[in-house]
């Protein structure tokens, strides 16, 4: 993961993210990563079309934004 938060950093270039927030529930972002740190990274999420913080520990998974295919 942290080589994909790496990638996103540098080519800003979005990612998908499934997180899981302080009420447990869990959530697919889109994100573009502004600031790696060591247990958490800065992004701008364009769900909430702000700079957010994510815990690394909170993160359950992430991906490259899959282009939809058809008409």
């Amino acid at each position: 993961m942290n080589g994909l938060f790496l990638r996103s950093k540098e080519n800003k270039i979005p990612i998908v993210i499934y997180y899981i927030d302080s009420q447990n529930n869990i959530t697919q972002r889109t994100i573009r990563v502004v600031n790696i740190h060591d247990n958490f990274i800065t992004a701008y999420c364009y769900l909430r079309k702000k700079v957010r913080t994510f815990k690394y520990e909170n993160i359950l998974s992430a991906d490259t934004v899959r282009k939809r295919v058809g008409a």
